[in-house]
């Protein structure tokens, strides 16, 4: 996996690696939860894969966790501002006053 949505790699980094981390990619390669997690984050099956593809899929599958958890954070710090405004109580009510869609049906 040199590629990331079908774009040629432009550089190799090279990078720091623990004891403990190189113990987390070998149990990457095997058949754990772990390895089905990073499978569904990266999209790509961990099978027999390089190591630079390994760690290629572990960056990918940290973005996808990174950009995750900024949106939690905006939908959350914007659900605090509405309710800050009083907007959210508005919006309640509006709703409460409107008729439901089926209150028309037979």
């Amino acid at each position: 996996m040199a590629t990331r949505f079908n774009e040629p790699a432009r550089a190799r980094k090279s990078l720091p690696l623990t004891e403990r981390d190189l113990a987390d990619l070998e149990r990457l390669r095997q058949e754990t939860p772990e390895r089905a997690a990073l499978s569904h984050l990266s999209g790509v099956d961990v099978i027999d894969v390089t190591e630079s593809a390994l760690l290629h899929m572990i960056f990918v599958a940290g973005l996808h966790a990174i950009s995750e958890k900024a949106e939690e954070r905006a939908y959350a710090l914007a659900a605090a501002d509405r309710r800050a405004s009083g907007e959210a109580d508005e919006i309640r009510h509006a709703a409460r006053r409107r008729r439901p869609s089926w209150a028309d049906e037979s």
